[in-house]
């Protein structure tokens, strides 16, 4: 990777802001957005059409390495093999596929492989689980992005309700949310944690303009005494 181009990580658990972190970052410096829950998701979607078992995770790897997935920033959006799929892949159903797809270390390799790629032609805002520890352990900026459970649950909530899903309660989305922080934390490959360079940031009480000035703060202290970043 070129030594201009600069990769800041924001690695964390389920709802803990990394998406709208990043995002507002990426749009701050000028880099690319790239949300690796997204390409995740896209694969379980996928294997959802096919009628693809989790449990063959041969299949699974072969769908992850054969995916053509573009993350697009402007607008927002993910497709899959030339098919727009942004709203597709976020409903509960499709979140839970993608927790369990993500845990399988084949597909981890595959979609690793297509991240780095991304990061060696852009500077990046790159989020998900392993960004700073795996994809990216040599990351200029690495952040680590938490949040108490019981507050990344009624976010999650909020967010699925403001895209007309009502039937979830605050108890059902906790659970989901602490199952995933389960599977996300004890799996074989790239399993979720702290990378030991990485900057924590507790977003419990913190607005997410205190949290977006911390995180540009922090970028800009790294990587140009001060001065603003270009692509």
């Amino acid at each position: 990777m070129s030594a201009r181009r600069i990769v800041v990580a924001i690695d964390g658990p389920a709802g803990a802001g990394k998406s709208t972190i990043a995002r507002r970052i990426a749009a701050r410096l000028g880099f690319l957005y790239i949300d690796t829950g997204a390409m995740y998701r896209a694969v379980a979607l996928w294997a959802r059409r096919l009628d693809v078992s989790l449990d063959d995770h041969l299949k699974l790897e072969q769908l992850a390495r054969a995916a053509v997935i573009e993350l697009r920033s402007n607008p927002l959006g993910v497709v899959l093999n030339g098919e727009e799929i942004t709203e597709l892949i976020r409903n509960p159903e499709i979140s839970q596929e993608a927790s369990k797809v993500s845990a399988i270390p084949g597909v981890r390799r595959a979609l690793v492989d297509k991240q780095r790629a991304m990061g060696e032609v852009n500077s990046i805002v790159m989020e998900g689980r392993d960004i700073g520890t795996v994809v990216f352990p040599e990351a200029a900026i690495k952040i680590f992005l938490d949040a108490a459970a019981s507050v990344r649950a009624q976010r999650r909530l909020d967010e699925l309700r403001a895209k007309g899903q009502t039937g979830l309660t605050l108890e059902e989305v906790l659970k989901d949310i602490n199952e995933r922080d389960t599977r996300d934390r004890t799996r074989a490959e790239a399993p979720l944690m702290q990378a030991p360079d990485a900057e924590y940031v507790d977003s419990t009480h913190e607005p997410v303009e205190e949290v977006e000035e911390r995180i540009l703060m922090l970028v800009r202290a790294r990587t140009s005494n001060g001065k603003e970043l270009h692509k």
